[in-house]
């Protein structure tokens, strides 16, 4: 029997790894300042545009500088001046980050089961669904499509930030399928 399975990967100035490095900058500097926070925090890219929305708890967005974030984030992955047609410094930011909605916050920070009482339990948080599978493929334990993958995407970083491959922009992606033979 014989199969063929595909992945693929993204490097650092891809729309939706951008994204989730502006959120995950965001993240950063909110638990920096203050550990206890909860944040939701969601990022999205258009053409010139980056909106950054979310929830925060327990005061957590005091002194943080959501735009000077996004932006410095934006010129560390390779879109400064507009040779790209994206850049840090005159991509329109617009931010709705708000304290977390009392409702949220309830569903989050006690279990239904212990309201009331005096247990520590933590609530439901967030949920999410991912696709994967431990395998002996490769010594990281993931398929090797998924490896090679992402191996390619570092390189492709790589030779476009040292300049070897000077046309590369920050945008790339890898896709990499595997023959499988006897599975």
């Amino acid at each position: 029997m014989r199969k063929l399975f595909t992945s693929e990967s993204v490097t650092e100035g891809h729309p939706d790894k951008m994204c989730d490095q502006i959120a995950d900058a965001v993240l950063d500097a909110i638990l920096q300042k203050k550990p206890d926070t909860r944040v939701a925090c969601e990022v999205f890219a258009s053409t010139g545009m980056i909106f950054i929305m979310g929830e925060v708890s327990n005061g957590g967005l005091e002194g943080i500088d959501i735009e000077k974030i996004a932006r410095d984030t934006i010129r560390e992955i390779g879109y400064a001046g507009n040779r790209f047609g994206f850049d840090a410094d005159n991509v329109a930011i617009i931010s709705s980050i708000h304290g977390q909605s009392p409702d949220i916050a309830q569903g989050v920070t006690k279990a239904l089961e212990v309201r009331g009482s005096e247990s520590q339990e933590l609530g439901a948080g967030d949920q999410g669904m991912v696709f994967g599978y431990a395998t002996s493929e490769t010594d990281e334990l993931i398929p090797l499509p998924i490896y090679l993958a992402h191996k390619l995407t570092r390189k492709l970083a790589q030779l476009r930030k040292d300049g070897t491959i000077p046309y590369l922009g920050p945008d790339g992606k890898a896709q990499v399928t595997v023959e499988y033979e006897g599975e």
